[in-house]
């Protein structure tokens, strides 16, 4: 006698009509046909195969994603700081870190509990932008010139690039600095960056817009840049610096983040750095003309800097690696800025016209439409508010007004590395 053979029954399936007829005679379903012919696969085979196919497909998407250009960011966020391929994310280095936006950035990320190094040949920044943070055991200040060799010992889980000057007057009277800032400093920073295996957020501009003939400006117009007039050694610094960033995600695939900042103001602007916010209450408060380039009618976009500096915390910890616009949309003419802050400061000072410069931009105004998609961020503090804190800030005396009485007042005993950039002692 064979051993008993497995068999499957098979009972044909009711069709879509049949199931809303009456319900089969108990009596026919008991006769069923057996079909000895048919075979079922063991169940523990079936686990294995599904095992198997299973496998395959993540050992393919592991692959997939290592191609460069391909791999998504592995950023995965834990409460106030977030993870960078598998690494809580503890230490930052901020170059450019005691200028206005860096020295910002430097207050929010030790406030979320990170540490952050702080680079800075103090060309256009000033120690009294981070001499309250000196005191604080997860900061650190270097002297430092980032176009030259570049080291930082130890672990390092975000590079965030703000070195640059970044007003018409600096990049006048420091052309070849600007460049080479933009050009050789972003390489450098990129390949600590790829050293470390850190993030790296870019500081771009609307400047890579130029003079735009699109309004307003989204992420995907190339622009109107005079690459020989005066303002090209910015524009064109950062356009470049742009592109080193896409190089080394696509070639590296480096974890990159592009922002591109509008025009921003509040504290610790320099009073001389010859933009039209800092110019303007400085002339006001001192009861001197206002000086308007042209007839006043070109528009500029103002972002007040804690609104930004949100945006760059949200676009660091974000997954997103291609050029998000960070500005307010509000859009107000050189002229109506110039009359509100002599509204604010209460200033009798008159408004005198001067020659509008080379290539000056007619109209600025971000479209945001990607940040408010992809990071859920706007601009949440209204001009008049910002222009109110800002000139509280000046008249209270500036920056030495933020500096605590125990604080530290000099660099003394802090700088750790000199500008030549040769390695750092460990902090």
């Amino acid at each position: 006698q064979q051993p008993p053979v497995r068999t499957a029954i098979t009972v044909p399936f009711p069709t879509q009509r049949a199931r809303h007829e009456a319900p089969e005679d108990p009596a026919r379903l008991r006769d069923v046909h057996v079909d000895p012919s048919v075979r079922t696969i063991p169940a523990w085979l079936l686990a294995v195969m599904v095992v198997a196919v299973a496998g395959v497909a993540c050992l393919a998407a592991y692959l997939l994603l290592r191609l460069p250009g391909s791999r998504r960011s592995d950023i995965v966020l834990t409460g106030p700081t977030g993870r960078v391929r598998g690494r809580e994310m503890r230490r930052v280095v901020i170059t450019g870190g005691a200028g206005f936006i860096g020295s910002h950035l430097c207050d929010r990320l030790l406030h979320r509990g990170l540490s952050v190094v702080c680079l800075d040949n103090l060309l256009t920044g000033s120690a009294d932008n981070v001499a309250h943070l000196f005191s604080n055991p997860r900061f650190s200040f270097r002297h430092y010139d980032v176009t030259e060799y570049l080291y930082v010992e130890g672990e390092v889980h975000a590079i965030l690039h703000f070195a640059s000057p970044a007003s018409p007057i600096d990049y006048a009277q420091m052309p070849i600095e600007t460049l080479k800032v933009g050009t050789l400093g972003t390489h450098k920073s990129l390949g600590l960056a790829k050293a470390k295996r850190a993030r790296f957020l870019l500081a771009s501009t609307s400047e890579v817009y130029g003079d735009p003939e699109v309004h307003p400006q989204p992420e995907d117009y190339w622009g109107n840049v005079n690459p020989v007039g005066p303002r090209g050694v910015y524009d064109e610094a950062k356009r470049a610096a742009e592109t080193f960033v896409m190089a080394y995600h696509n070639a590296h695939g480096l974890d990159t983040r592009i922002a591109r900042i509008f025009n921003t103001f509040g504290p610790r602007m320099r009073r001389n750095d010859g933009r039209a916010v800092p110019a303007f209450i400085t002339q006001a408060l001192a009861g001197d003309p206002l000086t308007v380039f042209g007839d006043g009618s070109q528009t500029r976009s103002l972002c007040y800097i804690d609104d930004l500096v949100e945006g760059l915390i949200r676009l660091l910890f974000s997954d997103y690696h291609l050029p998000v616009n960070l500005g307010n949309p509000g859009e107000l003419t050189v002229v109506e800025l110039a009359e509100m802050i002599l509204e604010l400061t209460g200033s009798p000072s008159p408004v005198v016209h001067q020659p509008l410069p080379v290539d000056d931009p007619r109209r600025r105004r971000p479209d945001i439409s990607t940040a408010m998609r992809i990071l859920g961020w706007t601009p949440q503090i209204p001009l008049r508010d910002g222009l109110e804190r800002t000139i509280a800030w000046w008249t209270d005396g500036g920056p030495h007004a933020r500096i605590p009485a125990s604080g530290h007042t000099s660099l003394a005993g802090r700088v750790v590395a000199p500008a030549s950039g040769r390695p750092a002692a460990p902090v």
